[in-house]
């Protein structure tokens, strides 16, 4: 869900156009073109560059790829339609809203033999979004946490718990993820319940502990979280595992924790739109990304947890190999939970509610 952004982003197309030119750091598409075309949707930073002129080289297909900055800015685009995209990486719950809309093309797995090389869990794991693995893939996965310095926070004073980030030690030192959903989860953990609940009396008091948060924090932050960990501008947060990985290597005084109270444990996943002009392409496009060696390559250069076996089992640094954050035992860690698409109506509710946090 969340992940190395571009640093430069086009405003997204909204739901309503009926048709769409979408800009992704300096790359565009108008409309689908040939037969030896793919056009790809991703995050930012998402990918090797190298993996895509890779796949061009050996398929002769031409790789049109584009980038978004959150799933709910992707949405509209591919509801929209007017750029007929043929391969998207939303995270869980936006998969799981694609497909209720009936948004999405089944994936036709004869066409992709490397989908032996994912580990059964992740597939497993995806059925909480997509019930008969019909429409994903898993591409990357990870779990949300606190980073925190080391060089700032006394031993006694190191985070274990959610709750820690509601600590008046940290005033102006604590970096909040500005996601509604994200936010939302932290302060729900905090207070024991579940990251989906729909249940407005919890949402309600989860609001108020963020209000109360807010004096505390010094920004509310995407991608920059990792800029200022990494440059000692701050002392704790939250951050997603892949990025902590990253902040790890070029800051070594960081150390990366999963609450107590249980967290977010997501999965991205390649996905079909129905109306992909290009479907097979990106099925080979995707057929291609599971394969070990360009499972590596990617993993390498984005930082990511790779669900795929071989790959991991490919990667030369030991310590990287068998590191409890990119590879956690999962089965140590208690409550973790899946965000979940909770429907139009506790959307809004959410978004209502976050609205408030922030204008206080």
């Amino acid at each position: 869900m969340k992940k190395r952004y571009c640093s430069i982003m086009a405003v997204m197309a909204v739901a309503a156009l009926s048709a769409v030119t979408v800009s992704g750091c300096g790359k565009s598409a108008d409309k689908a073109g040939s037969a030896g075309e793919v056009y790809v949707y991703n995050w930012g930073e998402y990918i090797d560059e190298d993996v895509k002129a890779e796949f061009e080289e050996e398929t002769g297909i031409k790789v049109i790829y584009d980038m978004f900055e959150t799933n709910e800015e992707m949405y509209p685009v591919i509801e929209a339609g007017g750029v007929k995209y043929d391969a998207v990486c939303p995270s869980d719950y936006m998969i799981q809203k694609m497909i209720e809309n009936q948004m999405l093309a089944e994936i036709n797995f004869d066409n992709i033999p490397n989908i032996k090389e994912i580990d059964p869990k992740y597939m497993d794991m995806s059925k909480s979004f997509d019930p008969d693995n019909k429409y994903s893939v898993p591409y990357c996965w990870g779990t949300v946490g606190i980073l925190y310095n080391t060089s700032m926070v006394a031993p006694e004073d190191a985070p274990t718990k959610w709750s820690d980030l509601w600590d008046e030690k940290f005033k102006d030192n604590i970096l909040m993820q500005d996601s509604v959903r994200d936010a939302f989860m932290v302060a729900l953990k905090s207070l024991g319940y579940s990251m989906n609940t729909t249940n407005e009396a919890e949402i309600a008091e989860a609001r108020d502990l963020l209000i109360k948060q807010k004096p505390l924090v010094q920004a509310y932050v995407i991608d920059q979280v990792r800029d200022k960990m990494i440059g000692n501008e701050a002392a704790i947060g939250v951050i997603y595992s892949g990025e902590a990985i990253y902040t790890q290597q070029e800051n070594p005084n960081l150390e990366y924790v999963i609450p107590k109270e249980g967290s977010n444990l997501w999965i991205d996943s390649w996905v079909i739109p129905k109306n992909a002009e290009h479907k097979e392409n990106a099925e080979k496009f995707i057929n291609f990304l599971c394969r070990p060696d360009i499972a590596l390559m990617n993993f390498e250069y984005i930082t990511y947890s790779t669900p795929n076996t071989a790959a991991r089992e490919l990667i030369e640094d030991e310590s990287i190999r068998n590191s409890k954050i990119a590879f956690p035992d999962l089965s140590t860690v208690p409550n973790l939970e899946t965000f979940q698409y909770l429907g139009t109506k506790n959307d809004e509710v959410y978004n209502e509610l976050w609205n408030k946090v922030k204008s206080k």
